[in-house]
């Protein structure tokens, strides 16, 4: 019994030569990750977060470590121009990812005062001794700055930084908002809010009575890259799924039979859990006026009849079931037949592994935008609905006849 789902959202990322420099300005150099909409990242108050490699000790008794990293407050903000400059922005937001994006750091003066006046003597250190470092050290790709900023937050120092993947984020905390505080506001509810939700429902089903007959396993499992595609080590494309179920087979069956592992597989199900899209309420025209999902009814079943979701009636049925038994609600959404239809990990899973599956989610709206929202009641339902899952798919599908 799997709840799949991605933990990446659409962000722009550091270069690996991020050091910018446009007038008397210093500015981050990103690329785009994911299909965001990136005129939201405008005059936002940013920061950074990410993993940095570390040298850590001296000498021959150096070691290196991945640490994670997060600068707390805003160091960054991407401007808008002003509307005195481009009287047509409001028939139109238009600008160039390559030029128009990247974040300011600084202003170059500042930045010149502070080290001559020894407000940051650990960066004159780095600027003298920059000639002698490799050209592809982290002191020549990036503003010393920002090396100083993040040293602070690892307590290392600058030069002990040897290499990082850092993304933009939004300083902004999430909250609850609305007139009856209904709503959700925050960054990357597609799709944290869906891991959330099943990793506790793991979590606590793990700590009732349900497991002392239980002939399954319950398993959450959170990839990264499905914003790109998911062909990656860390994807659903890769083959890291197959090799969790047929290791979990082999040492749960205390067996080495392949036989095993290709019926275990076959009476497996996953619930491969992606934000859905909920109704705009000022622009309902774009879904398909049967299949209108809104906030505050529960999950979404998500169908199509491309495979672009991996639904089918077997699978909706089961999940349907276990609303029904649940009392929770549960909804359908299928795109318009004259627009495109995404997709999430559930039919690369499907494919690849060759696992029942069907596609829900939560209903949201700004989907992709740097500040989402979604329905409280929503988040509630959609934890109820897995841990039911978790709890109940075993007897359900002793019940269930296919293809008889």
């Amino acid at each position: 019994m799997i709840v799949g789902a991605h933990t990446d959202s659409p962000c722009p990322k550091l270069k690996p030569v991020s050091k910018v420099n446009k007038a008397g300005f210093l500015e981050v150099g990103v690329q785009t990750y994911g299909g965001g909409l990136w005129h939201t990242w405008f005059d936002r108050d940013l920061t950074v977060a990410g993993r940095v490699m570390l040298k850590r000790g001296n000498g021959e008794s150096d070691s290196f470590s991945h640490e994670l990293v997060r600068i707390g407050r805003p160091i960054l903000r991407i401007p808008t121009l002003a509307i005195h400059l481009d009287r047509t922005v409001n028939e139109g937001f238009k600008f160039n990812t390559q030029t128009h994006l990247a974040p300011i750091l600084a202003t170059a003066v500042k930045d010149e005062f502070n080290k001559l006046t020894g407000a940051k003597t650990e960066n004159l250190s780095i600027e003298e001794n920059a000639s002698k470092t490799s050209a592809k050290s982290p002191s020549n790709a990036h503003h010393n700055l920002l090396l100083q900023l993040l040293a602070e937050e690892l307590k290392c120092e600058p030069e002990e930084i040897c290499d990082f993947e850092l993304q933009l984020c939004d300083t902004q905390p999430s909250l609850i908002g609305g007139a009856f505080k209904e709503f959700i506001f925050s960054g990357r509810l597609d799709n944290l809010c869906m891991s959330f939700c099943s990793l506790k429902a793991l979590i606590d089903s793990s700590k009732d009575d349900s497991l002392e007959h239980e002939k399954g396993v319950r398993m959450v499992a959170l990839f990264d890259h499905e914003e790109v595609g998911s062909d990656s080590a860390q994807g659903a494309g890769s083959p890291a799924m197959f090799d969790a179920l047929k290791r979990i087979t082999l040492s749960v069956g205390n067996s080495t039979s392949e036989v095993n592992v290709n019926r275990a597989i076959q009476c497996s199900f996953l619930v491969s859990a992606d934000m859905a899209h909920c109704v705009h309420p000022n622009y309902p025209e774009k879904h398909e006026d049967n299949h209108q999902p809104t906030m505050h009814k529960g999950l979404v079943i998500k169908h199509n009849a491309n495979q672009r979701y991996a639904t089918n009636a077997v699978t909706a049925f089961i999940f349907r079931h276990i609303a029904t038994k649940h009392k929770l609600p549960v909804q359908d959404f299928v795109v318009r037949n004259d627009m495109a239809c995404g997709s999430t990990i559930g039919p690369i899973l499907a494919s690849g592994v060759g696992i029942r599956t069907v596609d829900v989610g939560a209903p949201q709206l700004s989907m992709h935008s740097i500040r989402e929202m979604c329905g409280v009641d929503d988040v509630s339902y959609s934890y109820q609905h897995f841990r039911a899952f978790f709890q109940e798919f075993t007897q359900i599908d002793v019940k269930l006849t296919v293809d008889c």
